[in-house]
């Protein structure tokens, strides 16, 4: 077997030898010519995987290694008999810890309680769920809106889109689409930015386009953090310019979130060739124990991971991919023993 791998996949040698001859070549130069005599492609966002990608090659299983579906056409996949698995879910408390840590820098640069503010979590899925339970956890009320999960739950916990958008802090966690009962693209736009005022904080790490950034950018906020952009890695620069946060799509590029996407992935090629899994590769993620003794959370927040850094090496757009691709190694929150009490998954 011949794998064509994204070489930002993470450990892509340790988790995928086993199956063949690897070849590897960053994800924007993966096209059809290059996939003429593989049987097996393993991407992350930056490759478009469709027709045209595909048409006259052997690819068989295409494993995507993140969490987004918006890059693939699940349609052609499945009427060319292309087996497909991706890796949601894989990223989603990086996402929420970088939320987390996006809120608590605003609490300490504008002096405010977490306890005294709304968030409007828009989208409860993977990363939603979760975002909801770290911030209950610092006394935070969360505003859900979810309506694919309302249709199905009732309306018990869940508000309106209008109600969501209408809370001190406002949040995206939804997939990006354009079809369907509940597109997402333009969410937050021309129909419904009335809703957002001069007090309002704006948080987008979910993808771009899902906010309106023509009209965004024209909109006075208190604070915007933004991590997914349309058009990337030409961003929008005025946006860039104004936000308090503005980082490179990097909110779920911690180091277990890669090897979660590697290992998903691993876990069904291994089902798609019968083959057994290898209980080394479950194992990979094993860093030292690093103690942090700072006693709030801005501080302990800060010294696991400052993502002032990554707002920074990009005040020069032209940074943007390749400080994603070259990415500083960032472990999770569990991995570290705290004297602060850090909000933990339930």
């Amino acid at each position: 077997m011949r794998l064509m791998i994204d070489d930002a996949v993470w450990g892509f040698n340790k988790i995928f030898s086993e199956f063949g001859k690897i070849i590897t070549l960053p994800g924007k130069e993966i096209c059809n010519e290059t996939l003429r005599d593989c049987d097996a492609l393993i991407i992350r966002s930056r490759t478009k995987v469709n027709e045209e990608l595909l048409k006259g090659s052997k690819i068989k299983f295409v494993g995507s290694t993140v969490a987004g579906l918006d890059h693939i056409d699940q349609s052609y996949l499945e009427e060319n008999d292309i087996a497909f698995s991706s890796a949601q879910g894989c990223n989603a408390n990086a996402v929420a810890e970088y939320v987390i840590s996006a809120i608590a820098n605003l609490s300490n640069e504008y002096n405010f309680n977490l306890s005294s503010k709304t968030l409007g979590i828009i989208g409860v899925g993977n990363v939603g769920k979760r975002l909801d339970i770290k911030a209950k956890q610092l006394g935070m009320k969360t505003l859900l809106n979810d309506p694919p999960r309302e249709s199905v739950e009732g309306s018990e916990n869940f508000v309106s889109l209008k109600t969501a958008l209408g809370a001190d802090i406002v949040t995206f966690h939804t997939p990006l689409t354009s079809s369907g009962a509940h597109p997402t693209h333009n969410l937050l736009g021309s129909h419904n930015f009335k809703y957002i005022n001069e007090d309002t904080i704006i948080i987008n790490a979910a993808r771009g386009g899902i906010i309106d950034e023509m009209i965004w950018q024209m909109t006075p906020t208190k604070a915007n953090i933004i991590d997914c952009w349309e058009n990337e890695p030409n961003i929008n620069s005025t946006l860039q310019k104004s936000a308090y946060w503005a980082t490179p799509h990097i909110a779920g590029h911690s180091i277990d979130a890669k090897f979660m996407g590697s290992f998903m992935i691993y876990k069904e090629l291994c089902k798609f060739t019968r083959k057994p899994l290898n209980s080394d590769i479950e194992n990979l993620i094993n860093p030292e124990s690093r103690i942090i003794k700072e006693n709030n959370l801005h501080d302990t927040l800060n010294s696991i991971y400052s993502f002032q850094d990554d707002d920074k090496a990009i005040k020069d757009i032209s940074n943007f991919e390749d400080y994603r691709r070259s990415y500083p190694e960032r472990y999770e929150w569990e991995h570290f023993s705290t004297q602060y009490p850090l909000p933990k998954n339930i």
